[in-house]
């Protein structure tokens, strides 16, 4: 499984480092979320999940 942040639609609402932590960043520049691990460990999987359904600006997406 990928994920990947839009950032164009990321609003820094920083739901989703709360959610996953460590398969998010913020930016230092505009404290928009970034994918600190674009692959997802298989133990994270649900954690990537609710990070991408938390996001109240869906953008998060998750290729599996």
């Amino acid at each position: 499984m990928r994920i990947e942040v839009d950032p164009q639609a990321c609003q820094g609402h920083t739901l989703c480092t709360i959610a996953a932590p460590g398969l998010f960043a913020l930016r230092e520049a505009d404290g928009r979320a970034s994918v600190a691990a674009e692959a997802v460990p298989p133990d994270m999987l649900a954690m990537a999940r609710e990070a991408a359904a938390s996001c109240p600006e869906r953008a998060i997406m998750i290729d599996e």
